[in-house]
């Protein structure tokens, strides 16, 4: 039974095109479970105490540890239905900041994790100048810093000429944020990268607004609006604390954000107003961000979910003149966050992609045909995934994936190196 040109069913599947993760950081997933306390000195923990945690895993990792995590998380998103990911890359050089001899080593391990375990893959590397405004350099941050800004474009020309062969792989350019990026080097990269989506950390915490603020007496978007990096390629990942004014700015450049809402919600971040950026014509995409958790279905309904308990209010992200029934119409809402938007947001084609739920998993058992995408939608877990087929190309059969019991393994035994 056809219920649209994107999606159908029958009796016993929903069969829905592929997922995209529009925002990952895969070498996070060894964190899950680890993080979990509030650090030794401080009265309450947050993104910063938590972002030294992380700091301490992303020194750890040589570039084959760096493919098994990479590995492992890639497999649980296919087994959660995604079928592209745009993984945000800034480990770049040796622990002590010393450049590997091929200096794109690193993106390379990832690139061919993704590969292995069948996904498509939009490396976004990470442009990285400073530890931010008038702060002392952090040791640990010496992986992330590229020497010059033209040095980095460099390296982001060479990664991508490394895998111009492969079809499913394609490079990104991602100045990290405006605390790790000074105003020459965005005006610079504004000026040089002319295809190829741009993705940014944008207005995650309040502390970078006073320090934007500070260095720019500018608000972050408005700083990328007058360097002109907003536009149809642009991505504002997190974009939480903005005032109405960046979200018209947004909006009127038809650039996109990528809410993260689990890690958002991990981290205390804050939600992502959703709702007033569908008003003003900003597409909002999806992504796991920290790999906390993993199963993209459930960020679209934490998107929903979340704004719900800061508005008092049921569905509101509701269309207000939907196409088709009604029934369906929020879980359709959603399914653009989930696919089309991420795929808008990463410059990527989801042709050949597709992902199908099983009707008779426990969790959309009952759940009534008239009602089936936003049953899927809102109420499935990612255990109901069923196949998953990237470019044409099955990865995932009746919820299994063949390289699940290897990396299984692998990463146990690199969890046991790193304790």
């Amino acid at each position: 039974m056809s219920a649209s040109p994107r999606w159908s069913f029958d009796a016993d599947t929903v069969c829905l095109p592929g997922f995209v993760n529009a925002h990952s950081h895969a070498f996070q997933r060894v964190l899950r479970g680890r993080t979990e306390l509030r650090a030794a000195g401080h009265e309450a923990d947050d993104f910063w105490s938590w972002r030294e945690r992380m700091y301490q895993a992303a020194t750890a990792l040589d570039p084959e540890q760096l493919y098994v995590a990479s590995r492992q998380a890639f497999i649980e998103m296919a087994l959660a239905g995604v079928t592209t990911v745009g993984e945000f890359h800034y480990l770049h050089h040796q622990a002590d900041g010393t450049p590997y001899d091929d200096e794109s080593l690193l993106p390379k391990a990832v690139i061919q994790a993704a590969r292995d375990v069948g996904l498509r893959i939009v490396l976004l590397r990470v442009v990285y100048a400073r530890a931010g405004f008038g702060v002392e350099a952090n040791p640990r941050q010496r992986r992330f810093i590229d020497p010059s800004v033209d040095a980095a474009l460099r390296r982001v020309e060479a990664l991508a000429g490394a895998v111009t062969k492969d079809p499913l792989v394609t490079v990104g350019v991602a100045p990290h944020s405006v605390r790790a990026v000074p105003r020459d080097w965005l005006e610079v990269i504004a000026r040089a990268v002319r295809v190829g989506p741009v993705h940014a950390h944008v207005a995650e915490q309040p502390a970078e607004l006073r320090a934007c603020l500070a260095e720019h007496a500018r608000r972050p978007v408005e700083l990328l609006s007058d360097v002109g990096l907003l536009g149809p390629r642009f991505t504002a990942v997190h974009a939480i604390h903005l005032e109405a004014s960046e979200v018209a700015l947004l909006g009127a450049a038809r650039a996109m954000v990528c809410a993260c809402p689990s890690t958002e919600r991990n981290l205390g971040d804050g939600v992502v107003r959703a709702d007033e950026l569908t008003r003003a014509g900003v597409d909002v995409a999806l992504g796991s961000d920290s790999q906390a958790h993993i199963d993209l279905l459930d960020e679209a309904r934490q998107l929903e979910g979340h704004l719900r308990l800061v508005r008092g209010a049921r569905a509101v992200l509701f269309p207000g003149t939907p196409a088709g029934p009604r029934e369906n119409a929020l879980g359709e809402a959603l399914l653009d966050a989930l696919t089309t938007h991420g795929a808008r947001s990463l410059g990527v084609d989801l042709e050949g992609d597709a992902v199908t739920l099983d009707r008779h998993h426990p969790s959309l058992l009952g759940v009534p045909d008239e009602a089936v995408l936003s049953g899927a939608v809102l109420g499935a877990s990612s255990g109901a995934v069923k196949d998953v087929v990237v470019g044409g190309r099955a990865i995932v059969s009746g919820g299994a994936h063949p390289l699940a019991a290897r990396s299984a393994r692998d990463f146990a035994a690199l969890m046991k190196q790193l304790a």
